[in-house]
């Protein structure tokens, strides 16, 4: 079935075909329609989950653990503020092993106030331990989430989903909303093989001694670096069913290219004619995408990228002191290599700023006539 529906209302759509059992809701924009699409599933019927009314986004982290750790499919949605307070809980989802899934809609942190796009709060968490999906389009969003079920619960780790604050949260497409029973062959009900049972009480939560807490974060990183080897299996699979091809990354003209623009979220679309347009007067430029931040995919990265003399990173984020994050982790996953490109770190559209095909030019612009970086970030659009 195809409907014309926001970016939010296709998490709830994706949500109700995943059977989620627990759905822990705290309203903030740019997110509130998702919680709110999800009540009314509950109270119609459609969805027969326990919808948990808290307090805060602490509280619904808080939830979810407990809902996920006693064996249900859980979810939440946040964005911004509310991931910040979540902050805490996020590293206790990880370190517990459930695999929640959380919709995070990118919007800029306070102060100033704004509840425009930035990626800066997805990407703050990047070190708690959680899985990171990021989305082009509302298709993508409810695809996403149910690959990011799929593959939480293959290796008990928690899993946002992210996407850009009202360019997709707010915005009407056509999205193929999938039949339950295709949904079910893909996802199978989560049954964990380890889980709070109140028959049989077991003591959960204790003081870890140094003789153990190393080998439990070395587990961990063993489970995320699954990822690489088990994601491209899932997205396999995901096409056989449904028909929609997905890929750690998705390469736009890159053949013969001598630059490559490096994008991530909706400006990869509007990367997507700039390109075009540049080829047309001659210029042999390409787009990459990257749909996985975390784990990073630094070998597929260096793999795609080997060739290439130039490549210009657009960050729609900013880490002060470091630059944007993008940059900074594709810089360090080329840095043993021989034979590298010049990576040029370009910072656009925070705080909801439209990044705009002219913009998108001016980078490629300033990238192509240098020959190195004359410093580590360049701000594109800047006010004088």
């Amino acid at each position: 079935m195809k409907k014309v529906i926001m970016g939010n209302h296709a998490v709830s759509h994706a949500v109700m075909l995943a059977g989620a059992e627990v759905i822990a809701a705290y309203p903030i924009t740019p997110q509130t329609q998702i919680v709110e699409e999800l009540s009314n599933m509950c109270a119609e019927g459609r969805l027969k989950a326990k919808f948990i009314k808290v307090e805060s986004e602490h509280s619904a982290m808080a939830c979810c653990i407990g809902a996920s750790a006693a064996g249900s499919r859980a979810f939440t949605a946040t964005s911004s503020q509310g991931l910040a307070l979540m902050h805490e809980l996020l590293h206790w989802a990880a370190g517990a092993r459930t695999p929640v899934v959380l919709a995070e809609v990118n919007r800029a942190l306070a102060p100033g106030w704004n509840i425009w796009a930035d990626q800066s709060d997805a990407l703050a968490q990047r070190d708690t331990g959680w899985l990171q999906f990021y989305c082009t389009s509302n298709q993508e969003i409810l695809d996403s989430i149910l690959i990011a079920f799929r593959v939480a619960e293959m290796v008990s780790l928690p899993a946002m989903v992210v996407y850009d604050a009202f360019y997709l949260s707010h915005t009407y497409e056509a999205v193929d909303i999938p039949d339950r029973q295709l949904v079910d062959r893909f996802l199978p009900p989560y049954k964990p093989e380890v889980k709070l049972d109140v028959e049989k009480p077991k003591a959960f939560g204790s003081l870890t001694t140094p003789e153990y807490y190393m080998e439990m974060r070395h587990k961990i990183e063993e489970a995320t670096e699954r990822v690489h080897e088990l994601l491209p299996q899932v997205y396999a699979e995901f096409h056989n069913i449904f028909g929609r091809r997905y890929d750690v990354l998705e390469g736009y003209r890159c053949d013969d290219a001598d630059l490559l623009l490096v994008t991530s979220g909706t400006v990869s679309s509007t990367a997507r004619i700039v390109i075009d347009k540049l080829r047309e007067a001659g210029k042999r430029v390409g787009r990459l995408n990257i749909r996985l931040f975390r784990p990073f995919p630094a070998r597929p990265l260096r793999e795609a990228l080997r060739g290439y003399k130039k490549v210009a990173v657009l960050d729609r984020n900013i880490s002060f002191g470091q630059g944007g994050i993008f940059a900074q982790e594709l810089r360090a996953a080329l840095c043993n290599e021989k034979e590298k490109p010049q990576v040029f770190g370009f910072i656009a559209g925070l705080g909801g700023r439209d990044i705009t095909p002219a913009a998108i030019e001016e980078v490629i612009a300033t990238a192509d006539k240098l020959d190195e970086p004359a410093r580590e970030i360049e701000w594109i659009g800047l006010k004088a």
